[in-house]
């Protein structure tokens, strides 16, 4: 994870979004509030491959979407430790940071301008 890090990258979002910014914040405040990263660290506890893949792919797939670029690159690799069945808990932790930094800037996104 490099300092010069991009968590959210609301010109490359919102241009997804035709240029909609309120939708884009509509949709950052979705993804704000999603359960994803619960359900893959309860999957990766219990053992549940199968399932913490699959909540490792959607969250990795909205990242993309809304242009959450650092989260969209660590839940890819992530996603691959799963695949491969050789998870490195050092990974999980560094998503979890991520998403922690990503729902920081989400927020900042949001007040500026929802």
């Amino acid at each position: 994870m490099a300092n010069d890090a991009v968590y959210v990258n609301v010109t490359e979002g919102s241009a997804r979004v035709m240029n909609n910014i309120k939708l884009y914040v509509k949709l950052l405040t979705k993804f704000r509030n999603d359960n994803n990263l619960n359900d893959l660290e309860a999957a990766l506890a219990a053992g549940d491959l199968a399932k913490a893949q699959g909540a490792a792919h959607t969250i990795k797939g909205v990242a993309a979407n809304l242009a959450l670029s650092e989260l969209f690159k660590q839940c890819l690799e992530l996603e691959t430790q799963i695949k491969n069945g050789a998870v490195n808990p050092a990974q999980l932790e560094t998503v979890k940071t991520v998403f922690a930094a990503t729902q920081h800037e989400i927020d900042r996104v949001i007040s500026e301008n929802g």
